[in-house]
């Protein structure tokens, strides 16, 4: 079976970019999270502010406590990434050769990126749910790894399994609107080449950290209250007593979340975070497709030594 080496290079090149954004904004990402999984009525919140949760862990001194959870947010991120951005080039390539049109409109491109996202939600949803569950923990007592996945059924493990599945729309809509404005940009430049094969066409820097801010903002404004509730369903258990007796467990179904943010918080708490929803977002995934941008065409030249020793491994491997 011939190996497809524009999908690998594609999901290659974003999950680099995906690891690295991760890793450069994770503390912002604890920040965020943790304020967000805070459901508490008006003045019995610990969090007013998301630099609230910052000030928390400089004055108990837990500062590195900001990075509970990176390795596994890491892999999470970097599995996703992969699995997305593969199977995306992979379902676009197959949809042009069975339309046999040269490119691809709106519509058929979002079906094609949700898709691809029900099927990367499918497999690294447990991971997902673990990181939410270091992440959230009280700074210094987050469990590790393996001991948070032992914990955990199958079914805990996939808490939030369709509301995550109703957020396939939000990368869709991001990648969808990127790659057309993508498009558009690179249009004069490759109407200068003439069908030579080449190394695929890069934006520069700045322009595909703008188009991934501007792409990602819409995405988030339009599906916050799914986002909110997922981090609740998917938030770790308090573990102080004060809370243990005034607070029941954070709900487990979406029904659960909605009812519990409207009674606690009112139609304010399903836009609570958005602003720190949209910094997170937006810088992050600003720097993921910007990162993809600039390691695409080395990631191609991998690939095409990597294709060119396959090919003469095997016709050594024929010759007698």
């Amino acid at each position: 079976m011939a190996i497809d080496f524009e999908s690998l290079t594609e999901a290659t090149s974003g999950a680099v970019g995906s690891l690295l954004s991760t890793t450069i904004l994770y503390p912002l990402d604890t920040c965020k999270t943790k304020y967000q999984a805070e459901v508490r009525s008006l003045g019995q919140q610990r969090y007013k502010n998301l630099s609230d949760v910052l000030w928390e862990a400089i004055a108990t001194g837990k500062v590195l406590s900001l990075y509970q959870g990176l390795g596994t947010k890491n892999l999470q991120s970097f599995i996703s990434s992969f699995l997305y951005f593969y199977g995306y080039s992979y379902f676009k390539r197959l949809y042009l050769v069975w339309s046999g049109n040269k490119s691809i409109g709106t519509k058929a491109n979002l079906i094609i990126a949700s898709a691809a996202g029900v099927c990367t939600v499918i497999v690294t949803h447990p991971l997902d749910t673990v990181s939410s569950r270091m992440q959230t923990s009280a700074f210094g007592k987050s469990k590790g790894f393996l001991q948070s996945f032992k914990e955990s059924s199958w079914s805990e493990a996939y808490d939030g399994l369709g509301i995550s599945l109703l957020l396939t729309s939000n990368p869709s809509i991001q990648y969808t609107a990127y790659d057309q404005l993508k498009k558009r940009l690179l249009k004069r430049k490759q109407s200068n080449k003439i069908g030579t094969q080449s190394s695929p066409e890069e934006l520069s820097a700045f322009s595909a950290f703008m188009l991934g801010a501007v792409s990602k903002s819409f995405a988030t404004c339009s599906t916050y209250p799914a986002i909110r509730c997922k981090v609740t369903i998917q938030s770790a258990d308090q573990d102080d007593d004060e809370t243990r007796e005034s607070q029941p467990k954070p709900p487990k179904t979406i029904m659960g979340a909605v009812y519990t943010i409207w009674r606690r918080e009112g139609l304010w708490g399903f836009v609570k975070g958005l602003q720190a929803q949209i910094l997170k977002t937006v810088l992050s995934s600003a720097l993921l497709l910007m990162i993809k941008e600039k390691t695409a065409k080395s990631t191609w030249v991998l690939m095409l030594a990597i294709r060119k020793y396959i090919l003469l491994t095997r016709s050594r491997l024929k010759s007698p």
